[in-house]
């Protein structure tokens, strides 16, 4: 009875380890390795007891034992393979940004040589999408000095309609500052600048930086919906469908997502 009141108590853990979004699943698989280290060690401590009493008495806590240790195997098994589904979605995904990448600097007429490798996609579920904001959240990356204030030039020039001195401004910003706080905001208005100039190409290529750069970024949902529009207005159908598909996977119930689901009806997307 001591033996089988403690392999329940080894589980219980088990449930709250497989809802704790900050474990990973390294950390998952470590933990099942201890529990059935537990195991082993109470399956020979009642296999010893038994022996020893000669009355067979530890039978029935050995099956408990083996039920509880064939969940374990199961449960073992779905988080292996969990791991395997999720990394073959960050690499799908990988893939798929740096293939948007290619076309979109192809159509831009840039240097295919010169396109750096896409970096691997985070997995996990998206972070909630907070409102978009041009100031750095607490304990995010410190600005360096005069980042804010060349941002605030940028887009005070932005909103005066001067769309390519702004557009000049913004490149300069995002050259200078590779992944500061405000870089986000920066390729995202650099995007809208480059749309009103009517540069489809190249406004894409900066929504597709302002989303890849940070995908749990306050305007991620925004650049990849965008990114989707500009594909749909470059002619390229299939990419743009798959792209607002995305959206509405990633951030669900956002504006973001119900404008991708309108656009994906006036597509026609399957």
């Amino acid at each position: 009875m001591r033996a089988l009141v403690l392999a329940a108590a080894l589980l219980l853990p088990l449930p709250a380890m497989a809802q704790d979004r900050a474990q990973t699943l390294a950390d998952i698989r470590q933990e099942l390795g201890l529990l059935r280290g537990e195991i082993d060690a109470l399956r020979m401590e009642l296999n010893t007891t038994g022996m020893a009493q000669g009355s067979g008495a530890s039978g029935p806590a050995l099956m408990r034992l083996d039920t509880i240790e064939a969940a374990l195997t199961a449960l073992t098994a779905k988080a292996e393979a969990l791991e395997l589904r999720l990394n073959r979605v960050v690499q799908d995904g990988t893939n798929r940004i740096g293939d948007i990448e290619f076309r979109l600097t192809e159509l831009a007429g840039g240097d295919l040589a010169a396109i750096p490798p896409t970096p691997p996609l985070g997995g996990g579920t998206a972070a909630p999408v907070a409102p978009a904001t041009p100031t750095p959240p607490a304990g995010g990356p410190q600005m360096a000095v005069g980042e804010q204030a060349d941002f605030d030039r940028a887009r005070e020039v932005l909103g005066q309609c001067d769309f390519r001195t702004a557009e000049a401004l913004l490149k300069t910003f995002t050259e200078t500052y590779l992944a500061g706080p405000l870089t986000q905001e920066a390729h995202f208005l650099r995007g809208e600048a480059l749309a009103q100039l009517g540069e489809t190409a190249n406004s894409a290529r900066a929504y597709l930086e302002a989303f890849s750069g940070d995908p749990n970024g306050a305007r991620a949902p925004e650049a990849l919906l965008k990114l989707g529009q500009s594909l749909a207005a470059l002619g390229q159908g299939p990419e743009a469908c798959v792209t607002l598909q995305e959206v509405g996977v990633r951030y669900p119930g956002g504006q973001p997502a119900m404008e991708a689901q309108a656009a994906m009806q006036g597509l026609g997307c399957r």
